[in-house]
């Protein structure tokens, strides 16, 4: 059902304004002809649809709806009516654009889909934020019958037939919808058809609706506005009950239409008077009673020819002005012509002295020009470099391995292998996927050295260079590249261009060679004629003969061979060359990339034998890593125990300071030692960490106490080893101007220590960032301009303040001391992690002092429920304030419930367990919980980040003896009992 309109029958519907619903600007839609689609009918003569062009909208709508939603915040605040939403519809679950039409309460609104047009009522957790890309106008357009409107006073059941009539006719159904009017809130007033059928004369046939009165002029494009003055309003008997069964659902729309009772009032239209052709206004002309009509229609016709005759005259005026002006430049042009041929005339009297030494210095400079022109390569322009570039492709062209296509479905299926491991939860599914994938480790190593075998590499090496230096040069000529198709076909194209360039440039050359015989032939017999001791005795006509049929001859073959050689060539050579040199290089570059395939494929085939040749019939352990962190612990217990004795030391009235300085010495060479072997751990880490993410995936499932993951999240920064007390930290007070710093030494360099205090939720976000930091970092190192961030452990600064303030009521609790008005304001921090109680009223009783201690923090109220029910205070109603205020401490922004007795519930909360338990404890079960088990409690060793930068590690550690067992478990018992000392 809809319950957005159940509470508006068709009375109030009628009775809304509709002030301004009709647009009376021009309606440039008017008698515009759409095809739509019903969506939902909200009464007999109104209803929404879409746009058959539209359909693919929806979908995509949809599709990018379902991807964005489900991730996508809820509303919250003041809700924007104009903006568009996300509903999750009730029916079917899946998110559809709505629009809040009005805020029914604090956690319900009612929306449209503005897709649809139905109406639902969802919950604020049902509403959702869409990106900008959404936000575009509606697909679903309200319409209204052309000239329809529903009866005055038409009853209940009447109307809801009508409705019901009209979903039939239109509910999912192509309908052609033609424009008439639209309203300024978008509601376009249209005639509806199906096929044959009017719609609206369907529904007024049947009797739910009628029709209203029409504009009176047939003008169609005046008749579209309405004026909103004159639309009626009418009333119904009584209210409409909720909409009944909706048509049968349908794959094209959703939300799936509804008929949700409501219903738009009727329009009776104000008449409009528009102007006809026939009344439109003429100058009336006064003819006077003694004219006649013929003699005026004589006049008016030599009124016509006269202006005639004077346009023609005009226009010949014109023309002779023109002729006019041509004739005065041909009188210029031909005495120009005259002083010209007169120059002329002079000239080539003046040059016909020198005639023959002028010709036969423009012949020799041509024939020197040729002369360089045939000593340059002109391979070019006949393509052999592209012919030799072809057969170097082709002749030594890289065939693809037949072992490479078995090599690469083995390598993904190892590859394959690895990442189920690698997602892999559970050991003993684990241990299953480890020995398939090592079936398969074993074919590929057999794959892989069949491989190697087959590849040369040096000819790989030794192609790829030629393929290079070929292509370079190729470039350097004819620059980029393009696509071709048909690549066969420019080859044969080319070859055939090639050899009738070539047999040109054969004949032109071969006429050159000829006449320049012919011309040397004639200085031979013309230097032998006019030598006077040559007693040969030559005819001056047959030595002289053609000379200038020779000179003519020789110019011509001359001219014609530098035209070959030097003009530009033509479109369609350019093309057949430059698609013979793309595919030129296409070639090249799938070979290029086949010898890259090869190369890359063989390398990692001879790194995967290098690395793996070891590991075929054993895995890799963390048995160093394990002996590294026993090592470790031992080291950390003799320096707490250190460090208690120095304290004890520096306690005692008769200390001596040889003792002490000889201790101060033993902890500086622990610490040493300690941060010696944390970098042992490191490169240990490192080493599992490469195994991991090449080989041996499953390292962290199979050995799960060693921290793989961890250490990999971090980036290599986070160490579990590093503790914070383990470090003599001090404050550096020229540095800590709004924030104490402290500062520490580690291998004689001083480092800066950053604390943090973070929940279990935000942990591993707060390591990701780090490690992208230590990352930026890592790659310039010096260069970056950061302070190199070394390390990241977890310490217990956060829990020591709460931990302190258990030691402060357990102290009061064993002298019999009730504090009665424990709250924040009543705890001290010292040195940023220890708390204490202070601030006692020792002017007022216990009684007195629980009676002012209503203190409310971030919604809790400290007051406990047998305090609240007139109970004494009691050791119990202290640590229930202890309890909420730990509390308060830990959820910080998250949300928590209240029960009706005042007790917040902390069942629901993101809590580390151990945390969890405690709180529990606690505020729920009070009366058996002392200040004495509260320090106790597993949850004061959770952790806090703490980060640590300074430089890299110095000199290694020279002590490198191994403790024996006995001793580390001492230490560990000597650390754990200086503890409770150090936090007394």
């Amino acid at each position: 059902m809809d319950p957005g309109s159940a509470d508006q029958g068709p009375a109030q519907l009628r009775a809304q304004s509709f002030s301004g619903a009709v647009d009376m600007d021009e309606d440039v839609t008017y008698n515009k002809v759409e095809d739509v689609v019903g969506s939902h009918v909200e009464d007999a003569v109104t209803f929404w649809a879409q746009s058959i062009n539209r359909n693919r909208d929806i979908v995509k709508i949809g599709c990018a709806l379902a991807e964005v939603c489900p991730q996508s915040n809820s509303v919250f605040g003041n809700l924007d009516l104009n903006k568009i939403y996300a509903g999750l519809f009730s029916e079917d679950k899946c998110w559809y654009r709505c629009k809040v039409q009005k805020v029914v309460s604090d956690e319900k609104c009612l929306v449209r889909y503005i897709d649809y047009g139905n109406t639902e009522i969802l919950n604020r957790s049902e509403i959702v934020e869409i990106p900008s890309n959404l936000q575009f106008p509606d697909v679903a357009k309200k319409y209204r019958l052309w000239g329809l409107q529903i009866p005055s006073g038409q009853e209940v059941t009447q109307f809801d037939q009508g409705r019901s009539f009209l979903g039939s006719l239109i509910f999912e159904k192509e309908i052609k919808m033609r424009h008439k009017v639209t309203y300024q809130d978008g509601t376009i007033v249209a005639q509806a058809e199906y096929g044959h059928v009017d719609i609206g004369e369907e529904v007024a046939k049947k009797g739910y609706a009628e029709k209203c009165k029409l504009p009176s002029n047939n003008n169609a494009p005046e008749e579209k506005k309405m004026d909103p003055e004159q639309l009626g309003i009418g009333n119904l008997k009584s209210p409409i009950p909720l909409w009944g069964h909706r048509p049968n659902p349908s794959a094209f729309t959703r939300p799936k239409g509804r008929f949700n009772g409501r219903m738009v009032p009727d329009l009776k239209a104000k008449t409009l008077v528009a102007f006809p052709k026939d009344r439109l206004a003429v100058g009336d002309f006064n003819l006077g009673s003694h004219v006649s009509l013929e003699k005026i229609k004589q006049d008016q016709k030599l009124i016509e020819e006269n202006e005639k005759l004077k346009s023609e005259k005009e226009a010949l005026l014109e023309s002779y002005r023109e002729l006019e002006l041509k004739v005065e430049q041909t009188s210029v042009e031909l005495q120009r012509a005259k002083t010209t041929s007169v120059e002329l005339t002079k000239h080539l009297e003046n040059t016909l002295h020198m005639h023959v030494g002028t010709r036969m210095k423009s012949l020799a400079a041509k024939v020197e020009i040729l002369k360089e022109v045939r000593r340059a390569n002109i391979n070019v322009r006949c393509g052999d470099d592209l012919s030799d570039a072809v057969k170097v492709v082709a002749e030594g062209h890289l065939v693809t391995p037949s072992s490479l296509d078995k090599l690469e479905k083995i390598w993904e299926e190892y590859n394959l292998a690895q990442e189920k491991i690698q997602i892999c939860q559970n050991v003993n599914e684990g241990d299953i996927l480890i020995a398939k994938r090592n079936e398969v480790r074993q074919k590929l190593y057999t794959a892989v050295e069949v491989f190697i075998v087959e590849v040369d590499e040096l000819s790989l090496n030794k192609r790829l260079k030629t393929l290079q230096e070929l292509s370079a040069s190729l470039e350097a000529v004819y620059g980029q590249t393009r696509e071709v198709t048909n690549a066969e076909e420019v080859l044969q194209k080319f070859y055939e261009w090639k050899h009738g360039k070539r047999q040109e440039f054969n004949r032109v050359r071969t006429e050159t060679d000829a006449s320049l015989r012919l011309l040397t032939e004639w200085f031979n017999s013309t230097i032998k004629f006019f030598d006077l001791n040559d007693e040969e005795s030559l005819n001056s006509e047959e030595v002289i003969g053609n000379v200038d049929e020779i000179l003519e001859k020789i110019e011509s073959d001359v001219c014609k061979e530098l035209e070959i050689s030097l003009v530009e060539q033509g479109d369609v050579d350019k093309e057949i060359i430059l698609n013979t040199y793309n595919r030129v290089l296409q070639k090249i570059r799938s070979e290029e990339r086949l010898i890259a395939i090869v190369q890359a494929k063989y390398k990692a085939s001879i790194e995967f034998k290098k690395q793996i040749v070891e590991w075929l019939d054993k895995s890799p352990n963390v048995d160093h890593l394990l002996s590294i962190k026993k090592t470790l612990k031992g080291l950390k217990a003799q320096l707490r125990w250190k460090l208690v004795e120095k304290n004890n030391l520096e306690e005692t009235d008769d200390c001596d300071e040889s003792e002490i300085e000889k201790i101060k010495e033993e902890i500086i060479q622990l610490r040493h030692c300690v941060f010696e072997k944390i970098y042992h751990e490191q490169e240990e880490y490192e080493k599992l960490t490469s195994l991991v993410q090449k080989w041996f995936p499953e390292l962290p499932l199979l050995h799960p106490e060693a921290g793989i993951l961890k250490y990999m999240n971090s980036g290599g920064i986070l160490t579990v080893s590093l503790e914070r007390d383990l470090l003599d930290a001090e404050p550096m007070k020229e540095l800590s101007s709004k924030r104490p710093l402290v500062c520490s030494e580690v291998d004689g360099q001083k480092v800066l220590l950053k604390g943090y205090s973070v929940d279990m939720d935000t942990e591993a976000t707060v390591i990701q960032r780090a490690a992208r930091y230590h990352k930026a970092w890592r790659e310039s190192k010096e260069e970056s301009g950061l302070l190199p961030l070394m390390f990241l452990f977890l310490c217990k600064e956060a829990l020591k303040v709460m931990k302190g303030v258990a030691h402060g009521l357990r102290t009061l609790h064993k002298a019999d001391i009730i504090h009665g008005s424990l709250h924040h304001n009543n705890i001290f921090v010292l040195n940023r992690e220890r708390g204490i109680v202070g601030d006692f009223d020792f002017t007022k009783s216990v009684s007195q002092r629980t009676a002012v201690n209503s203190v409310v923090i971030g919604g809790l109220n400290l007051m406990s429920p047998e305090l609240k029910a007139g109970q004494p205070p009691s050791p119990s109603s202290d640590l229930y304030a202890y309890g909420c205020l730990f509390l308060w401490l830990c959820v910080q922004n998250q949300e928590f419930e209240i029960n009706e007795d005042g007790i917040p519930e902390v069942d629901g909360l993101h809590l580390d367990d151990d945390v969890k338990t405690l709180l529990s404890s606690l505020i729920y079960c009070r009366n058996s919980m002392t200040a004495e088990e509260v320090l106790n409690a597993e949850c004061f060793f959770l952790p806090k980040i703490t980060l640590i930068a300074y430089p890299e590690k110095g000199p290694e550690c020279e002590k490198k003896e191994e403790l024996e067992e006995e001793n580390l478990d001492m230490y560990d018992e000597k650390a754990k009992n200086s503890e409770d000392s150090f936090d007394q």
